[in-house]
């Protein structure tokens, strides 16, 4: 099992947002990866907590969000 933390947002990282997000906003992530680990942060607050996993545990998370449906 994967540990999971926040942080605080690391500027040097090159943030994405997935191209399914609109441009209105609304609820979307940004990702960014570095060496082993993928940061997940809320696009809505730039400056705030980041989630960072290993591989294993994104390869679950996404895979668990492509099985979700709204």
């Amino acid at each position: 099992m994967s540990t999971a933390e926040t942080s605080p947002a690391q500027p040097s990282l090159a943030w994405f947002k997935s191209s399914y997000s609109g441009a209105e906003g609304g609820d979307c992530i940004e990702v960014a990866t570095s060496p082993g680990t993928v940061h997940i942060r809320d696009s809505k607050q730039l400056g705030g907590p980041v989630l960072s996993l290993g591989p294993a545990a994104w390869a679950g998370f996404v895979e668990l969000a492509a099985g979700h449906t709204v």
